[in-house]
Protein backbone atom coordinates (compact mmCIF):
# COMPACT_ATOMS: atom_id res chain seq x y z
CA UNK A 1 0.00 0.00 0.00
CA UNK A 2 1.47 3.37 -0.99
CA UNK A 3 2.24 5.90 1.72
CA UNK A 4 0.00 8.93 1.94
CA UNK A 5 1.32 12.43 2.53
CA UNK A 6 -0.91 15.46 2.89
CA UNK A 7 -0.39 18.99 4.09
CA UNK A 8 -1.48 20.09 7.52
CA UNK A 9 -4.25 22.14 5.89
CA UNK A 10 -5.53 19.07 4.00
CA UNK A 11 -5.67 16.97 7.19
CA UNK A 12 -7.46 19.80 9.05
CA UNK A 13 -10.04 20.04 6.27
CA UNK A 14 -10.72 16.28 6.23
CA UNK A 15 -10.80 15.49 9.96
CA UNK A 16 -12.89 16.69 12.88
CA UNK A 17 -11.09 18.78 15.50
CA UNK A 18 -10.87 15.76 17.82
CA UNK A 19 -9.63 13.43 15.07
CA UNK A 20 -6.99 15.96 14.12
CA UNK A 21 -5.89 16.52 17.74
CA UNK A 22 -5.42 12.79 18.35
CA UNK A 23 -4.39 11.35 14.98
CA UNK A 24 -2.22 14.20 13.68
CA UNK A 25 -1.02 15.82 16.93
CA UNK A 26 -0.57 12.71 19.09
CA UNK A 27 -3.35 13.41 21.59
CA UNK A 28 -5.28 10.89 23.68
CA UNK A 29 -8.99 10.47 24.31
CA UNK A 30 -10.16 9.99 27.90
CA UNK A 31 -10.48 6.39 29.06
CA UNK A 32 -13.91 4.76 28.70
CA UNK A 33 -15.20 7.55 26.43
CA UNK A 34 -14.25 6.25 22.98
CA UNK A 35 -16.79 4.85 20.56
CA UNK A 36 -15.08 1.45 20.21
CA UNK A 37 -13.61 0.56 23.63
CA UNK A 38 -16.57 -1.72 24.43
CA UNK A 39 -17.68 -2.68 20.89
CA UNK A 40 -18.11 -6.45 20.50
CA UNK A 41 -19.19 -6.60 16.83
CA UNK A 42 -17.21 -8.60 14.28
CA UNK A 43 -15.29 -6.60 11.72
CA UNK A 44 -12.17 -4.64 10.96
CA UNK A 45 -10.79 -1.36 12.31
CA UNK A 46 -9.31 1.04 9.75
CA UNK A 47 -7.28 4.22 10.04
CA UNK A 48 -9.57 7.25 10.30
CA UNK A 49 -7.14 9.28 8.18
CA UNK A 50 -6.37 7.01 5.24
CA UNK A 51 -8.64 3.96 5.52
CA UNK A 52 -5.81 1.43 5.84
CA UNK A 53 -6.81 -1.77 7.69
CA UNK A 54 -5.15 -1.86 11.13
CA UNK A 55 -6.84 -4.29 13.54
CA UNK A 56 -9.53 -7.00 13.52
CA UNK A 57 -12.20 -7.80 16.07
CA UNK A 58 -10.76 -11.36 16.29
CA UNK A 59 -7.68 -9.92 18.04
CA UNK A 60 -9.60 -7.41 20.19
CA UNK A 61 -10.00 -8.05 23.91
CA UNK A 62 -11.17 -6.24 27.05
CA UNK A 63 -8.00 -5.03 28.75
CA UNK A 64 -9.92 -3.02 31.35
CA UNK A 65 -7.92 0.06 30.30
CA UNK A 66 -10.85 1.97 28.77
CA UNK A 67 -9.40 1.97 25.24
CA UNK A 68 -9.89 -0.55 22.45
CA UNK A 69 -7.13 -3.14 22.93
CA UNK A 70 -5.77 -5.73 20.53
CA UNK A 71 -3.10 -8.40 20.89
CA UNK A 72 -1.94 -8.06 17.26
CA UNK A 73 -2.37 -5.78 14.23
CA UNK A 74 -4.20 -6.99 11.11
CA UNK A 75 -0.91 -7.69 9.29
CA UNK A 76 2.80 -7.20 9.63
CA UNK A 77 3.66 -3.78 8.26
CA UNK A 78 0.22 -2.26 8.95
CA UNK A 79 1.59 -0.19 11.82
CA UNK A 80 4.93 1.24 12.82
CA UNK A 81 6.32 1.71 16.28
CA UNK A 82 8.30 4.64 17.67
CA UNK A 83 10.00 5.27 21.00
CA UNK A 84 7.95 7.82 22.98
CA UNK A 85 9.57 9.62 25.92
CA UNK A 86 6.82 12.19 26.49
CA UNK A 87 5.15 12.80 29.86
CA UNK A 88 8.18 11.51 31.79
CA UNK A 89 7.64 7.91 30.59
CA UNK A 90 9.28 5.61 28.08
CA UNK A 91 6.62 3.97 25.90
CA UNK A 92 6.21 2.62 22.39
CA UNK A 93 3.94 4.76 20.22
CA UNK A 94 1.91 3.07 17.48
CA UNK A 95 1.28 4.84 14.16
CA UNK A 96 -0.39 3.93 10.89
CA UNK A 97 2.34 2.79 8.51
CA UNK A 98 0.52 4.30 5.54
CA UNK A 99 -0.17 7.88 6.70
CA UNK A 100 1.70 8.21 10.01
CA UNK A 101 -1.46 8.84 12.06
CA UNK A 102 -1.01 8.49 15.82
CA UNK A 103 -3.05 5.50 17.01
CA UNK A 104 -1.96 4.90 20.60
CA UNK A 105 0.70 2.80 22.35
CA UNK A 106 1.71 -0.84 22.67
CA UNK A 107 2.57 -2.45 26.01
CA UNK A 108 4.00 -5.84 26.95
CA UNK A 109 1.21 -6.81 29.35
CA UNK A 110 -1.28 -8.35 26.92
CA UNK A 111 -2.69 -11.86 26.57
CA UNK A 112 -1.25 -14.84 24.69
CA UNK A 113 -0.26 -15.56 22.05
CA UNK A 114 1.72 -12.29 21.67
CA UNK A 115 1.71 -10.88 25.20
CA UNK A 116 1.10 -7.45 23.65
CA UNK A 117 -1.59 -4.85 24.31
CA UNK A 118 -2.11 -2.39 21.49
CA UNK A 119 -4.00 0.34 23.35
CA UNK A 120 -5.64 2.43 20.61
CA UNK A 121 -7.71 5.62 20.56
CA UNK A 122 -11.20 5.05 19.13
CA UNK A 123 -10.98 8.46 17.43
CA UNK A 124 -8.07 7.18 15.32
CA UNK A 125 -10.18 4.30 14.01
CA UNK A 126 -13.16 3.67 11.73
CA UNK A 127 -14.97 0.35 12.22
CA UNK A 128 -16.26 -1.68 9.28
CA UNK A 129 -18.55 -4.49 10.39
CA UNK A 130 -18.69 -7.87 8.67
CA UNK A 131 -21.53 -8.42 6.24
Amino acid sequence: MAEIEKSDAQWRAELSDEQYRIAREGGTERAFTGEYYDLKAAGEYHCVCCGAPLFRSAEKYDSGSGWPSYWAPVAEGAIRELRDTSHGMVRVEVRCARCDAHLGHVFEDGPPPTGLRYCINSVSLRFEGEG
